[in-house]
């Protein structure tokens, strides 16, 4: 019989211990964290709570230590973000389409079972196939029945848009209450489409660190056409640290640290509280507004440029003039003159001209600032996020260079270029 992780969690927290949380293919990885003294060591000054992955978007997975007192505050913060937006959290159905080895697969199971409400795992295969979905899971009953409980989600952009496409899922997103949308940057042009469509979507922002969400737009401003992620929740500052755009967090709920061979070292950025986040933002009156990795960002004659920016720009040209384009993916390649230049990589949509689609977008950037413009447009058919939405940029980069120095890796096939 096939163990249930949400009673082994139960189990283990009920007996004051900690649990590591990780996907079969990164159990050994986890195991090597650990080191020979395992949780118990770590659990015996910790009490209960979870070890589980963070990162991967910039290389470098790295086990976070969570105890539960961190996970019931962030709880406890969200049920205050729902009642201040006309929902009752003890009423809510957690709809959970995320893996427990996530800590936004996590938090739903968490928050129902701090609040009283439900909670129900969506399987994978019916987060690709909309139509199964809202047959499989209907969120409205038949006429002259009760009103359904609200109904809260968390997808990443992905899931969205592979929902939204089939007006069966459309139609069920629709009867949700919160559609949290975290993990990734949601395309402007994605955001326009949930617009028109009413779905009340909130863009959020978090990170394993910080025990899941600390902003998190309400899904009125959403529908007003506000942009960015949000103001900070209840026990939550943010601010940009002094002189740049580093995003900086303090809160009571920051994990006291990685997880490496047995030791917990203390989480790297945090000082005086503050923990700077790795991500770039502007701060404003209503709130937060994400602008890339600073780790992802290059410097280009004298200019600092967030690939995720001018990504967000070419979607949205693309889907305004009706380019079969999936995705697209910025990278930074060495230049002599000018420190680094952009180079993209794109995956046409199936059975779609790559070398025509590359001229295209050429032409379109060939008007931007130099530093914005990419120097080579690659055809990459491999070319795709992780299944959580995250793009793996390390592991990009490295098949770009190794394209540049001749020696293509098989993550994917540069089948066309086009230089600017």
């Amino acid at each position: 019989m096939t163990p249930d992780p949400l009673a082994e969690l139960e189990a283990a927290w009920a007996d004051g211990r900690l649990a590591g949380l990780a996907a079969p293919q990164e159990q050994a990885a986890l195991d090597a964290a650990l080191g020979p003294g395992g949780l118990e060591r770590l659990g015996e000054h910790w009490g209960p709570g979870v070890v589980v992955g963070s990162g991967g978007s910039s290389g470098g997975r790295r086990w976070c230590l969570q105890p539960l007192a961190h996970l019931q505050a962030s709880a406890a913060a969200t049920a205050h973000w729902l009642r201040a937006v006309g929902v009752d959290p003890a009423a809510c159905l957690h709809l959970n389409p995320l893996p427990l080895h996530h800590v936004s697969g996590l938090l739903p199971w968490l928050r129902a079972r701090q609040w009283g409400g439900a909670h129900r795992v969506i399987p994978p295969a019916w987060m690709r196939q909309p139509r199964e979905l809202a047959a499989r899971l209907p969120l409205t009953g038949p006429p002259g029945s009760a009103a359904p409980p609200p109904a809260l989600l968390s997808l990443v952009p992905t899931q969205l848009a592979r929902l939204m496409v089939e007006p069966a899922g459309l139609a069920w997103l629709r009867c949700l209450a919160v559609i949290w949308v975290g993990g990734a940057p949601l395309p402007p042009a994605l955001a326009a489409r949930a617009r028109r469509a009413g779905l009340r979507l909130s863009p959020c922002y978090g990170a394993t660190e910080t025990a899941a969400m600390v902003a998190a737009l309400p899904p009125e401003r959403f529908l007003a056409g506000v942009g960015g992620c949000g103001p900070a929740l209840a026990g939550v500052e943010l601010r940009l640290a002094p002189g740049s755009v580093a995003l900086e967090v303090r809160c009571d709920r920051l994990s006291p640290g990685w997880v490496e061979a047995g030791v917990l070292q203390p989480l790297p950025g945090l000082r005086q509280g503050w923990w700077r986040s790795g991500d770039g933002a502007r701060l404003s009156a209503e709130g937060l507004r994400l602008l890339g990795r600073i780790d992802g960002a290059i410097h280009s004659g004298g200019e600092t440029v967030f690939p995720e920016q001018i990504e967000a720009r070419i979607r949205a040209l693309a889907a305004e003039g009706g380019w079969p384009l999936q995705e697209v993916l910025l990278l930074a390649l060495p230049d002599p003159d000018w420190g680094e230049r952009l180079a993209g990589l794109v995956r046409p949509a199936p059975g779609a001209d790559g070398a025509a689609l590359c001229r295209q977008l050429a032409a379109a950037a060939a008007g931007w600032a130099p530093a914005e413009r990419p120097r080579r447009w690659l055809c990459c058919p491999g070319l795709e996020p992780s299944p959580l939405g995250k793009w793996e940029r390390s592991r990009w980069q490295r098949w770009l260079l190794s394209l540049e120095a001749g020696h293509p890796l098989r993550d994917g096939a540069a089948a066309d270029g086009h230089p600017e």
